[in-house]
């Protein structure tokens, strides 16, 4: 698959995880990472997943809008890095939040499906 294709086809998968976020709903979002998922930012520093599932079910953080534009992809077997940026609305904690990152997720190939393993935002500055 050459660069472009491999940009088409994690586009897609982006999008799919974009869309699992601003649902807010923890069962769709499990279907797009693993089960050992992080999200590092510069805020919190390394979050489980667990304390991001409880953040979303009690209300503190919620998403309205999310897009990604995907700037390169290496695969490394069932292992890929997929570096973009990203751009999203929302609330935390009752106020308006949005965010204009550098965002790079590594899959990992799971029973045949991509699976984000980790998430790591970094704004732009």
């Amino acid at each position: 698959m050459n660069e472009e294709e491999l940009k088409r086809k994690f586009q897609a998968i982006e999008d799919n995880f974009n869309l699992a976020i601003i649902s807010n709903n923890i069962d769709k979002i499990k279907e797009c990472i693993t089960e050992d998922w992080v999200l590092v930012d510069s805020q919190g520093g390394i979050i489980p997943q667990e304390r991001f599932f409880y953040v979303i079910q009690e209300g503190l953080l919620s998403h309205s809008s999310m897009t990604k534009e995907i700037l390169r992809v290496k695969v490394y077997g069932d292992v890929a890095l997929v570096i973009g940026r990203g751009k999203n609305t929302g609330t935390w904690q009752g106020k308006p939040l949005e965010a204009d990152e550098w965002v790079t997720d590594i899959y990992k190939k799971e029973k045949g499906k991509w699976l984000c393993v980790l998430t790591h935002l970094t704004p732009v500055k």
